[in-house]
């Protein structure tokens, strides 16, 4: 089979840096998954990108579909032929629908029945008819964080399409889009290259940085990586490369020049959090660091273009960053001179959400549930009251100008001016980490006072929400719950707090009641959030190891994070002992039947016939009281250990019992017993979800 490279590319307005990677890697999987559906084979593809095209490369693509044979078993020979002899309109429909005529139609036995069948054949299409025919839905179909329409179109896509090229070897596919039509011909860097041909799919690379344009965004990173680190070596700098903005500079850039700049050091005055920013959020630079992490008054960028005149774009990013520093200054003195309590009284008159009242408001019940937490962690006076004053003053630097004019320092700030106001350093340090974990991956707050004002914050936020119906649907989670809840349950596991889930809601719940914000029935929101939040434990145990069976087995038999997790490993510690299976099937009998009982547990052992009922009754009676003080003890191992030794008795019983007797009030009694042993199994684990292969 005959084959040829194809070449994709989407020449595009500057697409979003945060828009680029996604999506080159999308149209790659389309591609690929269409290919593979076509049934064409390639030798490898190659994905590339740069701010303004989203391009593929596919080697050694066959140049049409393989012929497909295939035998075709048709209705039986019965259905197939009338009484005469001669095809049924069965047998005709089946031969139009396989393409052949019914003399081509045969007899074959299959398990002793014979069937009709046809030998048929299938075409192969030309490659080249394939792409005609579908890349212009395969591009159409690429999704994007947000859309935009221009001029008349009616297309919506991220950016406005300008180019399009399609070859396959030397030839064009024809198609456009929105009035752009395929060719060979790209556009090199926006100033320094120009318009191209591509007279070869493998030559696209090399022609393109003949033009000043690095297609491949791993060469890009590469040297972005290279110059920076030879500009560290040459300063005798530590240049600290974030893999964030490294990415996000690298989807700026089409041809990456690094240079350095410089900024007075009067700037270094402001707090290390507040240059970073400025720096690195708002200018996408590289901040500077000695050996011992300290900040220099130098800066690293990367330029998108050569090495011409570097001097003058060292000027000009200087210029911009010394404005932005200077109004940083200008925030951060100003702030100083407002003293906490102004800007708390400011936070009446933001607003938080119109259903649920302003900032202030927010800020009460997070001090009321931080109270209710301290007193169930028990925490004493000193900490209790720094606690309760981290609450009260946690989301005041939100109103300061320097948090308004860089919201990505939010909590920083707010530890700074604390620090700077003389309120304690773990009262400081705690309105900083109230926020963490901020991201999946982040740290959980150090300080007792920090994780409770954390949990607190987040609880409000998430039942707050379910109370007025803003409840996370699929993909859709604008107040970021999910990671709010996840962030809750990671708390209480690292910190291993004695606090139920299904407490705080309800503490949370009661909250918003006397305050007249819940708009929705209250057994509703209650059992809506605890169905959310077990989900959200569900994945925190899958990532810590657990199996999904185990998980199902424990996930309702408590509402505190610490014991199922125990509970959890303890099973998972026992699965492949060979005694394992046939313990949990023992207790799984027992659970099973249990089922079988309506109403109050009530055991009358004057109705017990044979010993084995007598036995396995005493044997719940001990475990009864065993199992009950060893869980409160969180020797979970012990309990484990207690009902796994039961199996013998509970065998013995069901050799010899037959639980659903003729005899009704025999047979409640037993399923009564029965009842009473499950509830005592179940309050470790639901033995019956567990799987074996």
């Amino acid at each position: 089979m005959t084959t040829r490279d194809f070449l994709l590319e989407i020449g595009l307005e500057e697409l979003p840096a945060r828009f680029i990677t996604d999506s080159m890697n999308q149209l790659e999987e389309k591609v690929t998954t269409w290919l593979k559906e076509q049934e064409l084979s390639f030798n490898k593809i190659e994905s590339f990108s740069t701010p303004r095209r989203l391009a593929l490369l596919i080697h050694g693509l066959e140049e049409k579909q393989p012929d497909i044979e295939k035998v075709a078993k048709g209705p039986a020979k019965k259905i197939a032929l009338d009484k005469e002899g001669n095809w049924s309109k069965a047998a005709q429909g089946f031969a139009r629908g396989q393409g052949v005529d019914v003399s081509e139609l045969f007899f074959q036995e299959l398990k002793g029945v014979e069937y009709i069948y046809a030998n048929t054949r299938t075409i192969g299409k030309e490659t080249i008819q394939l792409l005609q025919e579908n890349l212009q839905d395969l591009i159409l179909t690429l999704h994007f964080p947000k859309n935009m329409r221009w001029h008349t179109y009616q297309l919506r896509y991220a950016r406005p399409i300008q180019w399009l090229v399609a070859i396959y070897g030397h030839e064009v596919i024809p198609f456009s889009i929105e009035g752009v039509q395929t060719a060979q011909v790209t556009r090199g860097h926006r100033f320094l290259g120009e318009e191209t041909t591509i007279n070869n799919p493998s030559s696209y690379k090399e022609a393109l940085s003949a033009q000043y344009v690095l297609v491949d965004p791993k060469e890009r990173k590469g040297i972005i990586v290279s110059q920076i680190n030879q500009i560290a070596k040459q300063q005798q700098w530590n240049i600290p490369i974030s893999t964030e903005l490294l990415e996000e500079v690298n989807n700026l850039v089409e041809y990456p020049t690094a240079l350095f700049g410089h900024f007075d050091e009067s700037f270094l005055q402001l707090p290390k959090e507040v240059l970073i920013t400025s720096m690195r959020e708002h200018q996408r630079y590289f901040p500077v660091e000695n050996e011992q992490g300290e900040l220099l008054p130098y800066f690293v960028t990367v330029r998108n273009g050569n090495d011409a005149h570097l001097e003058n774009v060292a000027r000009g990013n200087e210029k911009v960053l010394r404005a932005r520093l200077a109004d940083a200054v200008f925030f951060y003195e100003e702030d100083q001179k407002t003293p906490i309590e102004t800007f708390l009284q400011k936070l009446k008159n933001i607003v938080y959400h119109e259903e649920l009242g302003s900032i202030a408001d927010k800020v009460k019940r997070i001090e009321n549930l931080s109270e209710k937490l301290t007193k169930a962690l028990s925490y004493d006076k000193d900490y209790t009251e720094r606690t309760l004053r981290v609450a009260s003053i946690a989301k005041f630097d939100l109103v300061t100008q320097m948090v308004n004019e860089f919201t990505e320092l939010q909590g920083k700030m707010g530890q700074n001016y604390a620090e700077l106001a003389g309120e304690q350093q773990a009262v400081a340090l705690a309105i900083n980490e109230h926020y963490q974990p901020r991201f999946a991956g982040d740290q959980t707050p150090t300080t007792k006072e920090g994780v409770v004002v954390s949990i607190a914050d987040k609880i409000d936020t998430i039942v707050s929400c379910f109370a007025i119906g803003l409840i996370p649907t699929g993909s859709q989670d604008p107040y970021a719950l999910r990671r709010q809840a996840t962030g809750v349950c990671q708390i209480i596991l690292e910190h291993e707090l004695a606090i139920s889930l299904e407490e705080l809601v309800e503490w949370s719940l009661a909250d918003m009641e006397a305050k007249g914000l819940l708009k929705r029935p209250k057994a509703e929101v209650h059992e809506e959030l605890v169905s959310f939040f077990r989900q959200r434990v569900k994945f925190l145990l899958q990532e810590k190891g657990i199996r999904y069976d185990v998980i199902d087995a424990v996930i309702e038999t408590s509402n505190y994070i610490t014991i199922l997790l125990a509970k959890a490993h303890v099973i998972m510690n026992h699965l492949k002992e060979e005694d394992f299976k046939r313990s949990v099937e023992a207790l799984s009998r027992v659970t099973n039947i249990s089922t079988k009982y309506q109403g109050e547990v009530s055991i009358q052992t004057d109705k017990f016939q044979k010993e084995q009922e007598k036995a396995l009754y005493d044997c719940y009676i001990e475990l009864q009281t065993s199992v009950e003080t060893a869980i409160k003890a969180q020797k979970h191992e012990s309990v484990y250990q207690q009902l796994a030794d039961t199996q013998d008795v509970i065998d013995a019983y069901f050799d010899h019992i037959m639980v659903m007797d003729q005899d009704e009030e025999i047979k409640q009694n037993r399923l009564a017993q029965m009842k009473a042993f499950a509830n005592v199994i179940q309050s470790f684990a639901d033995f019956q979800k567990i799987v074996f292969n």
